[in-house]
């Protein structure tokens, strides 16, 4: 296995308290006024479905693209430049987990522009009346303006090709699927545990730790 595929899903898992933050209460809407029980589980299982494979499409599109331009121009460099790029994102972005600082909130503005356009396809799908019916729904809130996606699509900019940027979303994707399912369900508990505030920077101080181990490899190749 790619180490940056699972190092991905770390992201994903280390980052739930913000996830549940930031889509707790959309990942609670898939169970309003369901009466069958096998909906309980399958209505957020494939919302995030829905979800991780807009995450996937978002990283093979960002990695196939940016590896053709730097595969045509011959600026191979580049994708170290990228590198660089993403392990200061993923240190910003532990700083932004760890209630540190916030400056990843300036980037998420920018998204809540094009973010008001595709809201409303979403709004239409309610309510989730058939399991099938929460994957595209789920499909279209992957959109939603997110620090920690932003962060990941700039590592997949740096994958080198479709198929690592796609699996380094999934894999993002897949470490926020354990918390989006049981806020979905009410797990009150394990809710408590993941956005409290030890756990946030236990996580952001790890994120930051592989953001600077990344910075120092990638300035490393430069050299």
């Amino acid at each position: 296995m790619n180490p940056d595929w699972l190092a991905a899903f770390l992201v994903g898992f280390l980052g739930a308290g913000h996830c549940m933050g930031m889509c707790g209460g959309i990942a609670s809407l898939m169970n309003i006024g369901q009466v069958k029980p096998s909906h309980t589980w399958l209505n957020p299982l494939c919302y995030n479905i829905g979800r991780m494979l807009s995450y996937s499409l978002t990283g093979a599109i960002i990695g196939a693209s940016v590896s053709s331009i730097t595969s045509f121009s011959g600026l191979n460099a580049s994708l170290l430049w990228l590198r660089i790029l993403s392990a200061l994102f993923m240190l910003a972005l532990a700083l932004y987990i760890g209630q540190w600082w916030q400056g990843l909130l300036v980037i998420e503005k920018v998204g809540q522009k094009i973010w008001q356009y595709i809201s409303p396809i979403g709004q239409k799908l309610l309510p989730i009346t058939h399991p099938i019916q929460a994957i595209p729904f789920g499909f279209i809130w992957g959109w939603l303006p997110c620090g920690m996606v932003y962060s990941m699509l700039t590592w997949s900019a740096a994958a080198g090709d479709s198929l690592n940027g796609a699996m380094l979303m999934f894999a993002f994707g897949l470490g926020t699927l354990p918390a989006m399912l049981f806020i979905a369900i009410g797990a009150s508990s394990f809710n408590q545990w993941v956005k409290s505030l030890m756990f946030r920077r236990i996580g952001a101080s790890l994120l930051a730790a592989y953001g600077i181990f990344q910075l120092y490899q990638a300035v490393l190749r430069l050299l």
